[in-house]
């Protein structure tokens, strides 16, 4: 008698390279692509610690001029600001797809039109079909998730402005060393930075919220990394903490990787070493006009960068879209 035994065709992993591999993002990317099991990281970068062990089992880091983007499927970009350009030129010529972690693509840096903005949680069908994702910024991350869904159901009282305080660890500042974020400039210190409402991250914002006014103060935390953004909302009459909280659980309500908290403000041990963003939204007493208050948390290095970059690669390729992410 003969026994037939059936071959189950498995694809082959999506090959994915990571330049700029040695920076916060850099490294937090490797990390979540080493625990996806549909992609093979084929290279990652470095033009200082090429030769080092990469994170990645038997992959050491690469001089840039080492690698060839054109056999890959997505290449992700962690170079420094102002370095991502030719890199997603040279990837796109190949045929490679690309997501860029950097500001070179986002909205206010001149080349938006040629990248779709990839905040999977709002709009994942550009995503799919992009040949190139400007990852967004991590503080607009949070900022735009909590409130796009009440800008879109007429929520907010538009004729007075959204009051954010953020405040963000120092992993956000990129790893280059920098005398104002050594450790004993940074501990025991707490405070805000880029006054004036001039934060870079408010093209982001305003691209997609322009009928919102927004004061955006941004803080250092003597943390590594977090994000807690308390924001204040003018509400129209009649809307509460409950309405908004309604908002987000109804928009989000199938996403993994957004949490709404029943009740209460969320705190960054809820989200640090996660791909999560924690909502949350309570009443206040004793003001003259109606201002319920918010805050949205996450991890700078995870939803707020690797996370997301990762949550835009899923849509890409096909994969579930919370596939090698911590929720």
């Amino acid at each position: 008698m003969h026994v037939y035994v059936m071959k189950m065709h498995t694809p082959a992993p999506a090959a994915v390279g990571v330049v700029g591999a040695a920076g916060y993002t850099g490294i937090e990317t490797l990390r979540l692509l080493a625990r996806h099991e549909g992609v093979s990281v084929r290279f990652a970068t470095s033009q200082r610690e090429a030769g080092a062990p990469s994170g990645v089992p038997g992959l050491r880091l690469s001089a840039p001029g080492e690698v060839d983007p054109g056999d890959l499927d997505v290449l992700f970009l962690c170079v420094p600001h102002g370095k991502a350009v030719g890199w997603a030129e040279r990837a796109r010529q190949a045929g490679t797809r690309v997501v860029d972690l950097t500001a070179d693509h986002r909205p206010g840096s001149g080349r938006e039109a040629l990248a779709v903005y990839g905040l999977a949680d709002l709009s994942p069908a550009p995503v799919r079909d992009a040949a190139l994702v400007a990852n967004p910024g991590c503080y607009p991350t949070g900022v735009l998730l909590a409130l796009e869904p009440l800008a879109a159901e007429g929520l907010l009282d538009t004729t007075s402005p959204v009051v954010i305080n953020a405040a963000s660890g120092v992993t956000g500042a990129g790893r280059s060393p920098r005398r104002e974020l050594l450790f004993a400039e940074v501990a025991g210190d707490y405070r805000a930075y880029a006054t004036g409402n001039v934060h870079r991250h408010l093209h982001e914002m305003r691209a997609l919220l322009p009928e919102i006014q927004l004061l955006f103060q941004p803080h250092l935390l003597p943390i590594p990394r977090g994000i807690l953004e308390t924001i204040y909302l003018p509400v129209a009459n009649g809307v509460d903490a409950i309405r908004i909280r309604q908002a987000w659980t109804e928009r989000y309500a199938s996403n993994p990787t957004i949490r709404v908290n029943p009740e209460g403000l969320p705190s960054l041990s809820q989200v640090v070493g996660t791909d999560l963003l924690a909502l949350g939204a309570v009443d206040n007493e004793g003001v003259g006009s109606a201002v319920v208050t918010a805050v949205a948390a996450l991890d700078n290095l995870g939803k707020g960068a690797a996370g997301q970059a990762l949550q835009n690669m899923n849509l890409m390729l096909g994969f579930p879209p919370a596939e090698g992410l911590r929720c």
